[in-house]
């Protein structure tokens, strides 16, 4: 890791509605180490003069999948574990070089895939995992159709499976066991039907409470919390008074729910592009024809619903939950936010709020004293011009993960 010192940085993390004023930021051990004026370099420092740039965190994503390598999720269970290591190393590498320095994967992670790509000799996100994603039989992740007889122990011991199957308060306790025994950071559930799926309509409840509450005490056991796959504002009402924490997607919810989810202490996780690109995209990358059908139930109210949960104050984290060649489009979620919220809110989604999610606060999604030395230099403000954070990473001049340089020099 290399010691750097970034001068005359005009910081934008989302907590203010205008660059903060100019200062040094020294970066050493892969920490912010100090902040101040006129902070002076040490033998060996890089400088970095910072004045025509503007310095944010390292972005955060999260809702991800980084072994799904195809939108045909049935076909990338079928795959061969090596073949989804190699994919979702390359779909890693390209998050970073857009700027995500720390990822949470919804389903599909393992506790092993993450130590791995831990000790890669080409720097990778930071990866935050729920394990396999708990799913109940005929549930989102449940990829056979009617006619398929194949047992489900069959399926989900392959790395390419985004989630396991569990039916039962006992066989849902050991799912979320297992989860935590094998590296989890969290655990994900699927409350309710969705779209990449063949046998859940999206009205559909997933589980029965008494599971969805047996997950919510598996989790707080080992000081953690549930996530949990939800559309409409029947299923996150209810998952809300089982004690789930983090809500995904979230399209559907009306304005009560929403109040009831800000009081509970709640965190959304919209994600609005990946939809955005199932309708326009899934057919040439996969999506199978029953999932296509689906799209449009959940898109169409896609930013009506961020209206909603900012007028309740419910807190909104950045995910972008998109699936094999749709996955360049990551960055693309800035954009769709910002057509209905404040620029400010947008980046706090992916800075200060999806490390409260994550729950590290204080180490990510902000240049604190002691926060790890995740940054990016922005050639643009992005509280004026917020496309400056879409593409593949082309309106950053400098992307630092733990400090060490990945883009910029």
């Amino acid at each position: 890791m290399t010691d750097l010192l970034i001068t005359n940085a005009r910081i934008v993390d989302g907590t203010t509605d205008q660059p903060q004023d100019a200062i040094d930021l020294r970066l050493a051990h892969g920490r912010v180490q100090e902040h101040g004026h006129d902070l002076k370099p040490g033998e060996n420092t890089i400088v970095v003069d910072a004045r025509n740039h503007y310095v944010m965190p390292g972005l955060i994503d999260a809702h991800v999948h980084v072994v799904a390598t195809t939108a045909d999720l049935k076909a990338n269970t079928a795959l061969p574990d090596p073949i989804v290591t190699m994919g979702a190393f390359n779909i890693m590498r390209a998050m970073l070089n857009r700027g995500f320095t720390t990822v949470r994967d919804l389903g599909g992670a393992t506790g092993a895939l993450k130590v791995a790509f831990d000790q890669s000799p080409l720097p990778l996100p930071r990866l935050n995992i729920c394990g396999k994603a708990l799913s109940q039989t005929g549930g989102h992740t449940d990829q056979r159709g009617p006619f398929d007889a194949t047992p489900t122990n069959d399926l989900q011991g392959r790395l390419g499976a985004l989630g396991v199957v569990c039916d039962g308060v006992p066989q849902v306790r050991q799912a979320a066991r297992e989860q935590f025994r094998t590296g989890a950071d969290f655990l994900k559930i699927m409350a309710n039907g969705g779209v990449s799926s063949p046998s859940d309509p999206i009205h559909f409840l997933g589980f029965s409470r008494e599971e969805l509450i047996a997950t919510v005490e598996e989790a707080a056991n080992v000081g953690s919390y549930v996530a949990a796959h939800l559309y409409t504002d029947e299923a996150i009402r209810r998952a809300v008074e089982c004690g789930v924490q983090s809500l995904e997607h979230c399209n559907l919810i009306e304005p009560e729910t929403a109040r009831f989810a800000a009081e509970s202490g709640c965190i959304a996780c919209p994600t609005l592009i990946t939809f955005d690109k199932l309708s326009s995209e899934g057919p040439d990358m996969g999506l199978p024809q029953a999932s296509i059908a689906k799209v449009d139930d959940v898109r169409l109210k896609g930013l009506e619903s961020l209206s909603i949960m900012s007028e309740a104050g419910l807190p909104m984290a950045y995910g972008s939950d998109l699936l094999g060649g749709m996955m360049p489009h990551q960055s693309g979620e800035f954009e769709l936010r910002a057509k209905v919220l404040p620029v400010k809110d947008v980046i706090a989604a992916a800075t200060v709020v999806a490390a409260r999610l994550l729950r590290m606060e204080g180490k990510i999604g902000t240049l604190a004293t002691g926060a790890f030395a995740d940054v990016i230099l922005c050639r643009e403000n992005p509280l004026s011009d917020i496309s400056v954070l879409s593409g593949q990473g082309e309106g950053l001049d400098w992307i630092i993960k733990g400090g060490e340089v990945i883009k910029g020099g």
